[in-house]
Formats: structure tokens, sequence, C-alpha cells
């Protein structure tokens, strides 16, 4: 259920850095993490099912998001899940 407005706490702005957690399906080399945004990544393998990569960090505003994303779907790593942990 999504919460009201009034319940997120201080209004998010598409100028305002934020921390995020970014799941994709597939495998990425901790290498790519300053091309994306320097944001940290660990990949996560279980038994019969594909790779897991996350990426964590602050990103500076809503464009380098949009930036971040396009580069994963660039490399043809399907999109799981954005996650704002919180804004700053």
């Amino acid at each position: 259920m999504m919460r009201p407005p009034s319940d997120l706490g201080p209004r998010l702005t598409l100028g305002a850095p934020a921390t995020y957690r970014i799941r994709v399906q597939g495998e990425l080399a901790a290498g790519w993490s300053e091309r994306l945004g320097g944001l940290r990544i660990t990949t996560h393998r279980r038994k019969d099912q594909a790779p897991v990569t996350t990426l964590v960090g602050v990103v500076r505003d809503q464009a380098e998001l949009i930036g971040i994303v396009n580069s994963l779907y660039d490399l043809h790593l399907p999109l799981l899940s954005v996650q704002m942990l919180r804004h700053e």
C-alpha cells in the first residue's frame, strides 16, 4: 500500500541528493563503480538462480539517477528494483 505524501517526511525534489539501492539481474564487476556515480557494487549468487547485483550510494539528483539506470539498461542488465533509502 502506498503511503500518502504527508507520511514521507521532508519533501523530495528533483535536485536533492538521496541514497539509493538499485538491484539488477546479472553480474556487474566492481570496476564499474566509478562510471556509475561511485556506487558500491556487490553481487550475490544462489544455486540455480541468476546472480543479482546491488548498487548502493548517494546519488546527487534525479538526473544522475536516470543516467545510472540508463547505463544499466545499455549493459542489458534487467532492473529488479530502485529504492530510495533516505534523502539528504
